[in-house]
């Protein structure tokens, strides 16, 4: 049987999957308290998870997010049968140059084939579907592996009738092929939840014909350097630059999405206030130009190195924000590759003072190398640090100098990748208990905890 004949079958085994879907169990391990703070806003505006996104669409479907998000951007994996790495570079004072490692981020990879990959989807659209507001939308984007079967799984599960969009994503980068068109564009579609789905027009430049003016009674005509132009309704094919080598949002990781995208999508379909999410995170692109923008937001994702990027670069954003990781049977981080680190404490007493300096040291880093996605030169190259530099494998580590025994609130907040600090120091007159979170460059992370004196 062929695959189209095979829909009904998909969509029927993905709805007994939703159906039948748990809850997980996600502890909250951090808590940022961001630039919400200092401007008299909320505490947090955001939540971001690691885990199944199934099983947390279906925690929060269970705590009180039924019908109360607005927008749902979706950039799952697009079935290209690929595993994508990213190349991540490692510094260190102590040896020379150290190549690049190959780190594989995610595997877009199926075992049975388009069959599984669009039966895990469609279980997750009828998640979707339930947190959805009634005046909220999904936009999901993919490109030409897939983005047809979806379309049709789509229309079964939101109605052909709340079918909005198919916007087409133009850009530049990307290879060429002397056997067929380049490859140049993704396609997102846009559904509504209802009738009644929020949208804002966006407007833009529509160039006149050899851009000369029209002089119609009643048309307000604008010139720039170019040449004469009207403002238009925005039409379904965008015009946007993917996030360049050299740009100041990149993070280095796979498959990332510009900004300027999310900005259009989120101001289309959403008002200040609302409740954005995105449950293929990624890097966390939705989640930072939410914060920007004044929106709440939820992004997961199950990958260690989109989850603690995602962090990094929310706390650079000054973000308010919990950070929940999924646990396993026995209560510990579920996949977490086991890593640990020597940290030394030590308190001295303040010249002229009857303040004490608290001070904060690592001392060393280790982790289970053979369970991380390298390739044979990567783990060697990764082993040989090991030995000779093991602390510059941690990209970035924080303090919470009055750890409640619940969350790591970090106060000091050090990015070592770049800075090379290993220590920090707090002034005070008593230390209770201490929490210290280290992140490594592939994205494992661990927790010290230091009683007080």
């Amino acid at each position: 049987m062929n695959l189209i004949g095979k829909l009904q079958r998909i969509i029927e085994e993905a709805k007994s999957e939703y159906e039948n879907a748990q809850a997980g169990s996600f502890k909250t391990i951090l808590q940022s308290q961001g630039a919400a703070l200092r401007t008299g806003g909320a505490a947090e505006d955001g939540l971001l998870a690691k885990g199944d996104n199934l099983k947390f669409m279906k925690q929060l479907d269970d705590t009180g997010y039924k019908g109360k998000v607005n927008l749902i951007y979706i950039d799952p994996p697009f079935f290209s049968k690929s595993n994508y790495d990213s190349v991540i570079k490692i510094s260190s004072d102590k040896m020379k140059e150290i190549p690049p490692i190959k780190f594989y981020a995610y595997h877009d990879t199926w075992e049975n084939g388009m069959e599984d990959y669009l039966r895990m989807l469609c279980a997750r659209f009828y998640m979707m579907r339930d947190l959805l507001a009634d005046d909220g939308s999904l936009w999901v984007h993919l490109d030409w592996h897939c983005v047809h079967y979806v379309k049709i799984i789509l229309d079964e599960i939101f109605g052909e009738k709340n079918f909005i969009n198919e916007v087409i994503w133009n850009y530049k980068s990307g290879g060429t092929s002397k056997k067929h068109f380049s490859k140049k564009h993704d396609t997102l579609l846009f559904y509504a939840k209802s009738s009644r789905y929020y949208f804002k027009p966006q407007i833009e430049k529509s160039y006149n014909r050899e851009f000369k003016p029209y002089r119609f009674k009643g048309v307000k005509e604008y010139k720039d350097d170019l040449g004469w132009y009207t403002m238009v309704n925005m039409k379904d094919v965008w015009q946007i630059d993917m996030v360049g080598r050299t740009s100041a949002e990149r993070t280095g990781y796979a498959t990332q999405k510009p900004e300027a995208l999310l900005e259009r999508i989120i101001e289309s379909c959403s008002k200040e206030g609302d409740l954005c999410a995105d449950f293929f995170g990624g890097s966390g692109t939705l989640a930072n130009v939410c914060h920007r923008m004044g929106r709440r937001w939820i992004s997961c994702d199950s990958g260690g190195l989109a989850f603690s990027g995602a962090v990094k670069r929310l706390i650079h954003a000054g973000a308010g924000f919990s950070a929940t990781e999924q646990t396993a049977d026995n209560g510990g981080a579920k996949d977490q590759i086991k890593c640990g680190a020597e940290i030394e404490r030590s308190v001295r007493p303040m010249d002229l003072s009857d303040k004490s300096i608290l001070n904060i040291q690592l001392t060393s880093y280790h982790l289970d190398v053979k369970k991380i996605a390298l390739d044979e030169p990567s783990e060697k190259v990764v082993k040989s640090v090991m030995k000779s530099d093991p602390l510059s494998l941690i990209d970035y580590w924080s303090v919470d100098f009055e750890f409640d025994g619940k969350a790591h609130k970090p106060e000091r907040i050090i990015f070592s990748s770049k800075d090379k600090a290993y220590q920090c120091e707090k002034i005070g007159n008593h230390f209770g208990e201490i929490s210290v979170h280290i992140v490594d460059v592939f994205g494992n992370h661990t927790f010290y905890l230091s009683k007080g004196e």
